[in-house]
């Protein structure tokens, strides 16, 4: 990784396939496309809930960035993502029907 550190490298990432490749993590493409903002949502969910374990080494870090992606977008595969506390698309309550009547549209 030449004079770039780990941490410049990956403020260089900009999609979630971009960090499932900068880690070496395999992916199926079409997972990806429907839950990327969902998996680096979790990716950075992990990002802080173990900042206060990353080892000092730039090596150790990467490990724990590529075991923390590695997680989040796995369980993204194995679970469905409506049960997932990702992004908060989900999380709204079911269905609402509002009435509009036809004097409000045509004001």
């Amino acid at each position: 990784m030449s004079d770039t550190t780990l941490f410049e490298a990956m403020q260089q990432l900009d999609t979630a396939e971009e960090f499932l490749d900068f880690f070496g993590i395999a992916y199926v493409p079409a997972i990806v496309a429907v839950k990327r903002l969902h998996i680096l949502q979790r990716f950075r969910e992990q990002i802080e809930a173990g900042r206060a374990e990353l080892p000092a080494d730039e090596e150790g870090q990467r490990a724990h960035y590529q075991a923390w992606l590695q997680r989040a977008y796995q369980g993204f595969v194995d679970a469905d993502a409506r049960h997932e506390k990702g992004v908060g698309v989900f999380a709204r309550g079911g269905p609402h029907s509002v009435f509009v009547p036809l004097s409000e549209i045509f004001k």
